[in-house]
């Protein structure tokens, strides 16, 4: 966490620079500090979190700790998705990757640090479901939750052609397969029928991404 903190003050700290030497308007250097002060707090309190323990303490006022992990991280999510300027490239790039070069986006930047934040959130979500399960092993099937998490993602709205989407609905979508599942085992359903009823969802959810998106392309068309 140490190193963590480190290398992304580090990086804030090399962008504000570079940003200041080139006469490019960048924060000062007293709120570059702040933040990289505020990085390492919030860090500090995060380890805290994790080395608490659970067999004691397995909730925070009544509610599971994976809860208030999950809100912050969405949190911040939504906040760099939908408030910053990365997040408007993001979205340019998925719906019109040319576009967004000619405009002056940086794609292969863009695009691995979305790569990055991917695998990062990824590393997150692993470690909360090692914590919910009490370990992990080298022939755990990923395959369902992979299938899972790119369901959630499309019935919440995201469009698999990129361009469309948004964390909270991507949450809600979550919140639909985990009833679909629930309900399925409460009945006792076979674990067979629960990948197909899942993958039907997913079936109906990209159809239906599909026909927007064909019948939106068709109506720019018409208008031109």
């Amino acid at each position: 966490m140490v190193v963590l903190v480190l290398i992304v003050g580090g990086i804030l700290w090399w962008s504000d620079s570079r940003r200041r030497r080139s006469g490019l308007v960048a924060p000062p250097a007293s709120l570059t500090i702040l933040k990289i002060a505020l990085i390492a707090v919030v860090s500090v309190v995060v380890v805290a979190i994790c080395n608490i323990n659970r067999a004691a303490t397995g909730t925070l006022a009544g509610v599971p700790w994976v809860i208030p992990i999950v809100l912050a991280v969405l949190a911040v999510w939504m906040m760099l998705v939908q408030r910053t300027r990365f997040g408007r490239y993001i979205y340019a790039i998925g719906g019109n990757p040319e576009a967004a070069r000619r405009a002056g986006v940086n794609l292969a930047s863009i695009r691995t640090w979305c790569f990055v934040l991917c695998a990062f959130t990824a590393g997150i979500g692993g470690l909360l479901y090692a914590s919910y399960l009490g370990g992990m092993s080298n022939n755990f099937n990923g395959g369902q939750i992979v299938l899972y998490a790119i369901a959630a993602a499309v019935i919440g709205g995201t469009s698999l052609f990129g361009g469309r989407g948004k964390m909270l609905h991507g949450v809600l979508g979550g919140l639909v397969i985990g009833g679909i599942y629930n309900g399925l085992y409460l009945l006792a359903i076979d674990v067979q029928w629960q990948f197909i009823v899942t993958g039907f969802v997913l079936l109906v959810a990209v159809t239906i991404d599909a026909l927007s998106r064909r019948s939106a392309t068709s109506g720019s068309a018409a208008r031109v």
